[in-house]
């Protein structure tokens, strides 16, 4: 049976750095697409980081069904996780790791309760706001509406299967490995 993995964290704790490290070290693992609404950021592909599609269509696809999970994180901004993502991969026989933020890591474990849940926990909220103030992708608006929501993401820390400190990220991503190890190969 192929195994569902979603890596969930506040913005800025590293979560995508991680799940690019497995993807790039297990052959047997795939990257689940989600969707989004958001504005595509410098560097970005289409399809490969996200689905870039529009409020209306989002919203039409909502009525449909076509989501597994799916959250408005803003005012117009919503990003999702379509069914047909989840079928292309397991027609491809990969074990499926997902980048989510904790509220869609939380609606996955409900739909699969046979999936993993880590929650990458930055080492303290100080940190956490530096790194978000490093990245300068946003403007100081949507920065201090994102920083606004990780106080709330990091209350999300126990309804999770295992919780990873990205303190030093070469630890933190051996500890990742040892993890998605022992998952899969249970």
């Amino acid at each position: 049976m192929r195994k569902l993995i979603a890596v969930t964290a506040p913005s800025g704790a590293g979560k995508t750095t991680i799940v690019r490290h497995l993807l790039s070290k297990y052959d047997n693992l795939d990257f689940s697409v989600s969707a989004t609404t958001r504005e595509i950021r410098k560097k970005e592909v289409n399809g490969k980081d996200y689905y870039f599609i529009g409020v209306e269509k989002f919203k039409h696809k909502i009525k449909e069904g076509a989501f597994i999970e799916w959250q408005e994180v803003y005012e117009n901004q919503f990003y999702g996780t379509l069914k047909s993502e989840v079928d292309r991969l397991w027609m491809m026989d990969k074990d499926i790791i997902f980048d989510i933020d904790v509220k869609g890591a939380v609606n996955i474990k409900k739909m699969y309760p046979e999936s993993l849940c880590i929650f990458i926990k930055p080492p303290s909220f100080e940190v956490l706001e530096n790194r978000l103030k490093n990245r300068k992708t946003e403007t100081p608006k949507s920065l201090a509406k994102r920083i606004g929501r990780v106080k709330n993401e990091m209350t999300y820390e126990n309804k999770f299967d295992i919780v990873l400190v990205n303190d030093v990220l070469e630890v933190a991503l051996k500890e990742a490995e040892k993890i998605i190890e022992n998952f899969v190969n249970s």
